[in-house]
């Protein structure tokens, strides 16, 4: 064989297979010495190892094999054994795929077959693989068939790979659609069930942090000992503590210990091994669940398998994180849809119960004012009209938030009529002449015929142009206001110019939106929402046209409105005609006061010697009514912004400042500021005034340095209270240093985060303050003297009604206001031990009017006091609430109230035997704005039952209620005997004072 002239020697410059071939006995085997070989073979045999694509040549009856390097790596461990040994034998299990391709080629027929699936023995298993092969017959010179040529291309990684990207689609198409989490993990299981040959198991858990509860199975069934419903994420089944420790797939490999022996997916041999995949969260980078992922028994843990189980735990994990995210969105949005509707039925219910009481206030005393009924002495008629005056400001301030909400909910119905357009906006703007030019400014008007009619709803126009004037006459304080309407193109354009103070560039954006204002702007007065020009976008959009502005600081602003012309541009218009707002005249009426001089009459200026007040407040008649309260006391100068407050009192310095936070050029904190910081004002005592309710907005005013905060709507007694204290307090610590603040001042500040509550709270109780001191005064100055007589009952009917409507107004403020301090996590608890039988005993004696009125006899069950620790005034809130709920719907029946220990706790019970509430109201009726029954005579908004509850959770407790239809309800509050830590607090000076 050494020998280069022998007929072998091609053998030694081979690889390993040709020295595999030389060095093997082949005297052994059917073919023979190597001596002996017919050409053909040694030809053929030369062919094959010279090649470097993988050749099996199989040789005589027996069906010898010999092969190349290339096809070494297809024996895998069946080489060496291989060489030499009968094709038959070597690829027996590979025999139901192969037979009838290699019956046929030694018949003479070449067989060729393409990613042909078989399970080869070439590793100790049955091994699932792919091949592309073609077995040709070998003839000899006679032209006998005595052999097959058979070229072999493994493709198994390749139809793996294309298997297993289909799979990871499926999952991705199917779960990754998915709305739910539980419908994501269902569908990712049911797709990786239709690949039972790469997954023959599938578990999905999902886990809470400390259990794991399965999702979705496929292989086996649900409950068996692999697949148990849930288990501690500790549990000895699977190892699911160390794959969310690590993050990393675990590997299993005795799953026939753990469980026994489990048969699944399409071969017949038992499961030997699984993976354990972490899911990872994507929100927070923890453990949302398990992939258990069964090992296929016919099939290598290669690199590549692996990978693809890892990519199915990422699709699967993706689909689960998708559907997660859906469902916040989707909770998101029906907790927002949820809000609308409670806003949306909050609106409907205020919308009766502020316009109820503000009717029967405003129709008595328009009935005074024009002389129907007992004739009014100059002094009343004077109290009169500014009861008037502000009754009709509040419900301005009202219709234009109700409005706004209708326009958001869109719930505005328009009615599109043609009409002269130029005539009613003149009309309109004429309204304001009187105000204009009482101010020493010009009006002109512009509105020539337009030589058509232009469709609008005319109670829109009307709350667009009034706006918009108002807008303009509050921002200009000399100059002229123009307005002008004119056709242009196929619009018509409304424009009001002003030379006021103008709007700063970085502010023109912002203009339009809601309960927007224009920081730092110098106005006639700091009141207002901020909605004005927001609903007048709104209304103008729902006439499908703009509005813009242009500015300039210093020089003025322009308001255009574009509206088209026709009415193909609009919904199929109604064509009966909108009713008359008649708007105008609260507009004027406000603007009016806008107008009237900050300084006092001189009749209020009383004689030197007495103690001088400086009162600073931008609302007419809250400063007329304030000094006029003042001025029997102390000297009073007021004026309407912290400008002319702070140069007043530098120029001549008052005893006190008692200022309105919210004004116009300097508001109260910016003046409260200036003083702090003036040498010769700092030691001034001051009282700030708001109507910013609540133990943050005190907070508030107090840390900024004010020395008191008086909330409005508030009563003439406690004003002049609080003035007394603190003049007096400022005489005893005049020798005190900047920096001395009142000991007992612990209240720590927290921003208001929701300005329309701000804003609306100071708009609606301004006007509210303003009225109920205002009928208070009045109805004292109407009292009879000794030797007069009493006073028309007329009258004084009129006045009993409006101040109760006043209280009813000031309570709805007031459940408004807890229930946004509440959504803000801003209320605030005073714990002290409190004897609870004593507090409710005199809760139902403050009632006795009003349970006399009702004819409903009260029976009180209370056998010993009970001491418990809570918050005095919330708890009498509570019973409050709940008597007034027992007194509305049960008028003329009985009350029961029952208070009994329990342990560690007490019980109290409010029972009536009213109408009841329906079975279908009891899992809402402590919801906001939820009531009892739906009819329109029942006032309240609803709110009642809603605090009660957050006032009882808040302490550790429980409210409930049981209810039939006809037959009353009865409501339980039980209260521990200690609250919980979070309510405890320890009890303000400012609370034991007032």
């Amino acid at each position: 064989m050494t020998d280069q002239k022998s007929p072998l020697h091609w053998l030694q410059r081979g690889g390993e297979m040709s020295r595999l071939i030389a060095a093997k006995d082949w005297e052994k085997t059917p073919l023979g010495p190597i001596e002996s070989w017919p050409g053909s073979l040694l030809t053929t045999v030369s062919l094959c190892l010279a090649s470097n694509f993988p050749i099996n040549i199989i040789w005589g009856p027996s069906h010898v094999q010999l092969y190349n390097d290339g096809y070494r790596v297809v024996c895998g461990a069946a080489h060496p054994r291989a060489l030499g040994d009968p094709y038959t034998v070597t690829w027996a299990s590979a025999w139901p795929a192969i037979g009838k391709p290699f019956a046929r080629a030694l018949m003479g027929e070449t067989s060729f077959l393409e990613n042909q699936r078989m399970f080869l023995e070439r590793n100790g298993y049955p091994e699932e693989t792919f091949f592309t092969f073609s077995l040709s017959p070998i003839r000899d010179e006679s032209g006998a068939v005595v052999g097959l040529f058979h070229p072999v291309t493994e493709t198994t990684a390749a139809m793996l790979s294309q298997r297993r990207t289909r799979a990871l689609r499926d999952i991705a198409e199917k779960a990754g659609e998915a709305k739910a989490v539980s419908e994501a993990a269902r569908l990712a299981v049911q797709s990786l069930s239709n690949y039972r040959l790469d997954v023959p198991l599938a578990l999905l858990y999902l886990t809470d942090g400390a259990t794991a509860r399965l999702a979705g199975c496929a292989g086996v069934e649900a409950d068996s000992p692999a697949a148990p419903s849930s288990l501690p994420l500790d549990s000895a089944a699977w190892p699911f503590a160390a794959a969310a420790a690590s993050m990393k797939t675990g590997h299993v490999q005795d799953v026939q210990t753990r469980f026994g022996e489990i048969v699944c997916g399409e071969y017949p041999e038992a499961l030997r091994e699984a993976l354990v995949l972490p899911l990872p969260d994507a929100a927070n980078g923890q453990t949302m669940g398990f992939l258990v992922l069964g090992l296929s028994t016919r099939l290598p843990l290669d690199e590549s398998y692996a990978s693809f189980m890892t990519m199915a735990g990422n699709a699967v994990a993706a689909a689960l994180n998708n559907a997660h995210s859906y469902e916040e969105e989707k909770r998101r949005a029906e907790a927002l849809a949820e809000i609308d509707r409670a806003k949306t039925a909050f609106f409907s219910n205020v919308s009766h119960e502020f316009r109820t009481p503000l009717t029967l206030m405003l129709g008595p005393l328009e009935d005074l004012l024009a002389g129907r009924g007992d004739a009014l002495s100059p002094a009343v008629r004077t109290e009169v009209e500014v009861v008037h005056r502000n009754a009709l400001r509040l419900l301005k301030l009202v219709n234009a938030l109700l409005d706004f909400s209708r326009l958001e909910a869109n719930r505005v119905e328009a009615a599109y009529e043609p009409v002269d357009l130029s005539l009613l906006t003149s009309d309109l703007a004429s309204a304001f002449r009187a105000s204009i030019e009482r101010a020493g400014m010009k009006l002109t008007i512009d509105a020539r015929p337009l030589g058509e009619q232009v469709y609008v709803d005319r109670e829109m126009w009307e709350k667009i142009v009034l706006n918009l004037l108002s807008n303009a006459f509050k921002y200009t304080l000399q100059g002229e206001i123009e307005v002008t309407l004119k056709p242009v193109d196929s619009m018509v354009e409304l424009s009001i110019r002003d030379t006021g103070t103008g709007i700063s560039e970085q502010e023109l954006p912002r203009v339009f939106q809601r309960f927007h204002r224009v920081q730092g702007a110098t106005g006639r007065t700091h009141e207002g929402t901020g909605i004005g020009l927001a609903l007048v976008q709104e209304l103008v959009r729902l006439h499908g046209g703009t509005v813009r502005v242009q500015s300039v600081v210093g020089a003025g602003s322009t308001f255009t409105v574009s509206i088209p012309r026709g009415n193909a541009h609009l919904p199929q218009a109604k064509t009966e005609a909108a009713p008359a707002a008649a708007r105008a005249h609260a507009f004027v009426e406000e603007t009016m006061r806008w107008n009237e001089p900050a300084n006092l009459p001189a009749t209020l200026h009383k004689a030197s010697g007495k103690q001088r007040i400086l009162v600073a407040d931008d609302n007419a008649d809250m400063r007329d009514y304030v000094s006029r309260l003042l001025a029997g006391e102390y000297e009073v100068t007021a004026v309407s912004d912290g400008k002319q407050a702070f140069d007043h009192a530098r120029s001549s310095r008052p005893d006190l400042l008692l200022s309105d936070i919210m004004m116009p050029v300097m508001d109260g904190i910016e003046l409260l500021t200036a003083i702090r910081g003036d040498a010769s004002l700092k030691t001034l005592p001051v009282v700030l005034l708001s109507a910013r309710a609540g133990e943050e907005a005190k907070a508030s005013g107090i840390e900024s340095g004010a020395d008191d905060y008086l909330t409005k709507p508030f009563s003439a007694k406690e004003l002049l209270a609080r003035v007394r204290t603190q003049l007096h307090m400022s005489q005893v610590r005049q020798a005190a240093i900047e920096q001395e603040v009142r000991a007992a001042a612990l209240v720590r500040v927290i921003q208001a985060r929701d300005e329309f509550l701000s804003i609306a709270s100071h708009e609606l109780k301004t006007p509210l303050t303003s009225l109920k001191m205002q009928l208070q005064l009045t109805q004292k100055s109407i009292k009879p003297e000794q030797d007069l007589a009493p006073p028309p009952a007329r009258l004084a009917k009129v006045f009993d009604l409006s101040i109760r409507q006043v209280q009813r107004l000031s309570k709805l403020v007031e459940e408004l206001l807890d229930v946004s301090r509440m959504h803000g996590g801003r209320m605030t608890y005073q714990v002290e031990p409190v004897e609870l039988v004593g507090l409710v005993t005199e809760t139902v004696e403050r009632f006795a009017d009003q349970l006399e009125a009702a004819r409903c006899p009260i029976q009180l069950y209370a056998p010993e006091p009970i001491l418990m620790s809570c918050d005095r005034f919330r708890v009498e809130q509570v019973l409050s609430n709940l008597l007034t709920n027992a007194l509305k719907y049960g008028a003329g029946m009985p009350i029961r109230i029952s208070v009994s220990p329990i342990p560690s706790g007490a019980r109290i019970e409010v029972a009536d035997e009213g109408m009841g509430i329906a079975p279908e109201k009891h899992g809402r009726i402590f919801d906001r704005f939820e009531r009892a029954i739906s009819h329109h005579s029942i006032s309240g908004l609803g709110l009642g039952l809603f605090i009660a509850r957050q006032i009882v959770e808040a302490h550790g407790g429980s409210i409930g209620l049981r209810s039939e239809v006809g037959k009353g309800s009865t409501f339980t509050v039980l209260l521990p005997l200690e609250p919980p830590a979070s309510a405890m607090a320890p009890i303000q000076e400012e609370r034991l004072l007032q």
